[in-house]
């Protein structure tokens, strides 16, 4: 399989597995692990699959990193556009097969929240949509910051892997109550699209305040990681 196809296939499989994996945890666990297990869940998930896949893609396996790594220089336009299709279809495939799952369980509801983000009546504390905004932009600058400055390359390798997760853990910790926690818009959409109409109809500020947040990390990266670092020497695809 040539290379670029490899990356492809990596980042739907891995946005798949984390909204599978870590949004079932929400959907089938919530009630047992609470927002502090569910947390742990994204962060444990996003751990693994950035030691599985990436050596292979660089496991961005949200749209918010790959623009972020688009806007550091470290790929091309096209590579980015393949990314966030395969980003995008991976989530909905996800929480495809986990509605099919849940479906199992007798009594367990899946149409209103099933995992999805929201701000007002959908939001546990009631945050306000600018509240949420604010939340999911800056939440999502943490992530992507982080992300670009412990990886110095488009691909990942040593114990990168490490401050990523625990980086995606945290920033889910403050989420979960104000939004349920998106920044990451493949995230948001698999499981709005199952949802209910009313998941899709807030799924904007969850594809834009993500955008946002990881666009400036990008930007403020430039200052903090001047050209001449070795995340400056990144490899082009």
């Amino acid at each position: 399989m040539e290379t670029e196809t490899r990356k492809i296939v990596a980042e739907f499989l891995g946005t798949l597995l984390l909204v599978f994996v870590a949004v079932g945890a929400a959907v089938l666990a919530g009630e047992y692990i609470g927002a502090f297990g569910i947390a742990l869940c994204f962060g444990f998930t996003m751990l693994a699959l950035v030691y599985s896949l990436g050596p292979i893609s660089g496991c961005h396996i949200n749209p918010a990193v790959t623009l972020g790594m688009l806007m550091a220089g470290r790929m091309k336009v096209r590579t980015a556009v393949e990314y966030w299709v395969a980003q995008l279809v991976g989530g909905i495939v996800g929480a495809a097969i986990l509605y099919l799952l849940a479906h199992q369980v007798p009594g367990l509801k899946t149409d209103g929240a099933f995992g999805s983000n929201g701000y007002g009546d959908r939001s546990t504390l009631h945050i306000t949509t600018g509240g949420a905004f604010l939340a999911e932009f800056v939440l999502t600058f943490v992530f992507v910051f982080v992300f670009l400055a412990v990886t110095d390359r488009l691909t990942i390798t040593g114990a990168t892997g490490l401050p990523i997760g625990l980086a995606l853990a945290g920033v889910y910790l403050i989420a979960i109550p104000l939004t349920g926690a998106s920044v990451n818009p493949a995230r948001s959409l698999g499981p709005a699209v199952f949802a209910g109409t009313s998941a899709l109809a807030q799924f904007w500020l969850f594809l834009v305040a993500p955008l946002v947040g990881g666009a400036v990390a990008a930007y403020a990266h430039r200052f903090t990681h001047p050209v001449g670092l070795p995340a400056a020497q990144a490899d082009r695809v």
